[in-house]
């Protein structure tokens, strides 16, 4: 079988047909005819000039020096990556040796000409992510100089716009900020309490219909919770640079859905009795926008880095999170329907339908086994036995995957928060050191 000859390493004149290039201090001569198999490439370019009349006519742009009597090209580049750059032309595709890094490689392969869709699917993935990771820490560095830069704020309303913005928004930016956060953290706790204990009948009162309602200090208490909630998003609305971001943002529409039930519960409380709809229906409604006052527990995540991490490591998770769910369904579909058919021999059983077994497969794969359900033969114990050492090995696996995740992506928000301040810091270095360039000149 015939092959293409591997790149030399060796010093000397390059013969008729070959380029030699010297990357770094190591030479290496390289055929032609593998050369051309990319002839987009600047290796391609260069043997093209080389194979010219003029040798003298190389132009710079090409490389960084041209030696005429020994036919060398010579660039101030990596020598460990331009070796893996030479695989594609042996190979076709490229991997990414241990110890480069992704960025600083792709650079690589821009200034070879050489098309990132060379790359092997593990490297592309690696590659992808530092540049996501570098993405996100030109986030933080843009947040961070937005907090730093006051010159821009050139007006009185945009100066007012900045510093409510960071105060509603910063609580490290200032102690009044810190209060503020503080106040809305202990707000949120308090609402929590006040819907929780409302729903205690001792500490309820009748009504003039005779129906236990709220105490009316339970009622005062959730509605100064709930001023403080709306000033809150109002304030922040008003102070915001993006108003359709800002609305849009998951966390805002999760604010805006805790403070929307408590108006609409007061329409209907005084409006709804004269409406055309029924009394019956109203009271329905109030109950289901009651209901969605547990939404505002998912405001504690704005004010809990810890919560935000919990959220981006599950959503991270999503795979493995998936798999668990689809193990725990089969189990549940499979004992459930063991389970009911077994137990029909005996005469006093308690799974009546398979749909109804699943409230037995399902407690009892997560081991938690309440016991209003249980099999009353032989054959049902074995099946519920198996069910429930398969939902632990099920519950289990996934498990280790999903604490990494949340290892992974906990760490990793701590070096990008750290990357993002070395990055200010180096730009106001670098800003010092021209201004006092500037100056001595």
């Amino acid at each position: 079988m015939w092959t293409l000859p591997k790149p030399n390493y060796k010093s000397g004149l390059c013969v008729e047909g070959e380029i030699a290039v010297n990357i770094g201090g190591v030479r290496v001569v390289l055929c032609g005819d593998v050369v051309n198999r990319y002839p987009e490439s600047r290796l391609a370019e260069l043997l093209n000039c080389s194979t010219q009349k003029n040798h003298e006519d190389v132009p710079s742009s090409l490389c960084d020096d041209f030696d005429p009597g020994r036919k060398e090209f010579y660039f101030d580049r990596d020598p460990d990556a331009f070796k893996c750059i030479i695989d594609v032309y042996y190979f076709g595709q490229i991997h990414i040796k241990r110890g480069l890094c992704p960025i600083c490689f792709a650079k690589e392969l821009e200034f070879w000409k050489i098309d990132p869709s060379v790359l092997d699917e593990c490297c592309k993935s690696e590659l992808s992510e530092k540049e996501e990771e570098l993405k996100e820490i030109a986030v933080k560095v843009k947040v961070i100089l937005e907090d730093l830069d006051e010159g821009r704020c050139v007006t009185r309303g945009q100066r007012c716009q900045r510093f409510l913005w960071r105060l509603m928004e910063k609580p490290g930016s200032s102690l009044p900020a810190r209060v503020i956060a503080i106040a809305s953290f202990l707000s949120i706790l308090v609402s929590a309490v006040v819907m929780c204990v409302g729903t205690i009948p001792e500490l309820q009162v009748t009504d003039a219909e005779g129906e236990l309602t709220e105490h009316p200090a339970m009622e005062a208490i959730e509605t100064v919770c709930m001023s403080w909630f709306t000033a809150e998003y109002l304030l922040r609305l008003a102070s915001s640079p993006n108003k359709l971001h800002f609305a849009v943002s998951i966390m805002n529409v999760i604010d805006f859905m805790t403070i929307m039930p408590f108006y609409v519960l007061l329409a209907l409380t005084y409006l709804g009795t004269s409406s055309m709809m029924e009394l019956a229906n109203v009271q329905q409604a109030v109950q289901t926008l009651r209901i969605m006052r547990i939404a505002r527990v998912f405001k504690l995540a704005r004010h809990s880095s810890g919560l935000q991490t919990l959220t981006y490591a599950l959503k991270s998770s999503l795979k493995e999170l998936g798999l668990l769910l689809m193990y725990m369904g089969v189990g549940i579909f499979v004992f459930s329907a063991l389970g009911y058919t077994m137990e029909q021999s005996h005469p006093e059983t308690l799974f009546r339908s398979i749909p109804h077994s699943f409230w037995w497969a399902i407690i009892t794969m997560t081991t938690v086994g309440y016991g209003d359900i249980y099999p009353k033969t032989t054959l049902g114990k074995c099946n519920a036995a198996l069910s429930f050492l398969c939902g632990v090995i099920a519950i289990a696996l996934p498990i280790h995957p999903i604490i990494n995740n949340f290892v992974i992506v906990y760490n990793k928000q701590k070096v990008l928060e750290t990357a993002a301040k070395h990055e200010v810091e180096l730009m106001e270095l670098k800003s010092g050191k021209d201004a006092r360039k500037k100056s001595s000149d």
